[in-house]
């Protein structure tokens, strides 16, 4: 702290010496050391003040770090999920309409891929039932 040497501090106790006295001298050095030890405290204690603090700040930091992070995070979830919705709908159009069309094209009464018809008093071969057109594909209507 200072750069104090011994010969000053023998010099300044011969003064002490001469202007206190004998008698109130080991009192008055007893009083410094504990003022000193005191000070010695408090720059301790602001010292580790001064360090939780920064560190404080630091914490701060990196949490609106995260943050911001975790919001762009989001974002970008959110858009996506968005464009994939967006085009499983267009898919699921261009599939209704492809439909449509191949419904289109057959003649009245055959659906694609079904066996060509049956003649009329025979049994349907198994596994051959006759449906209506969709108007949506199953699962798609819950997007």
């Amino acid at each position: 702290m200072f750069d104090i040497g011994f010969s000053e501090i023998v010099v300044i106790g011969v003064v002490a010496l001469i202007v206190i006295g004998p008698e109130r001298l080991p009192k008055t050095a007893r009083m410094l050391g504990h003022l000193f030890g005191r000070l010695q405290r408090y720059v301790s204690e602001v010292k580790s003040d001064i360090s939780r603090e920064m560190e404080l700040d630091e914490l701060r930091r990196l949490q609106r770090e995260v943050k911001g992070v975790a919001t762009d995070l989001q974002q970008s979830m959110t858009s996506v999920a968005s464009e994939v919705r967006t085009s499983a709908r267009d898919i699921e159009n261009q599939l209704n309409a492809g439909a449509g069309q191949v419904a289109d094209v057959l003649p009245a009464g055959e659906t694609a891929g079904a066996s060509p018809p049956v003649a009329s008093g025979a049994a349907a071969p198994e596994g051959s039932a006759e449906s209506s057109r969709q108007t949506s594909l199953p699962g798609f209507d819950k997007l």
